[in-house]
């Protein structure tokens, strides 16, 4: 119990840092972020191939975006406020790829989060994952654009 108390706790804080810095950047007017901390580490998790999928129609997903988080664990940049419409869409973290490059054999192929964007408006969403190599908890931050 006093391990889950400490993952939330964690979390808690990497909500806080990832909405910290300046009232307004380019970054901050991105509308999808991800954030990604290696909890074994203690670290931001580099280098984490990201795929973003919109759900189609159909119920298929779609590819929306993809890229790699920086030397802060960080993945600016997925997409535009024209883009990001409402809908459905899946970030899926490569948490495979991540751990073996570290020599870990994982438990999961990847860490994956489906939620439903702009259905009461436009928001910005910053989605943030604490990986160890058998387990993965993630959060959202979902706020008010700022101009």
């Amino acid at each position: 119990m006093a391990s889950y108390r400490l993952l939330l706790l964690c979390l808690a804080g990497l909500v806080l840092v990832a909405e910290a810095g300046p009232a307004v950047t380019a970054e901050s007017k991105c509308p999808l972020m991800v954030k990604v901390l290696d909890a074994v580490r203690g670290s931001p998790a580099v280098n984490v191939a990201v795929n973003v999928f919109k759900k189609a129609a159909d119920g298929t997903w779609e590819p929306f975006a993809s890229g790699k988080t920086s030397e802060t664990g960080e993945l600016h940049g997925l997409t535009t406020t024209e883009n990001f419409v409402e809908g459905v869409y899946k970030v899926e973290l490569d948490t495979k790829a991540y751990w073996t490059a570290l020599g870990i054999s994982p438990f999961h192929e990847h860490a994956e989060v489906v939620f439903s964007a702009n259905d009461s408006g436009r928001r910005h969403y910053t989605i943030a994952a604490l990986l160890s190599p058998y387990s993965y908890s993630t959060t959202a931050v979902v706020s008010n654009p700022k101009e």
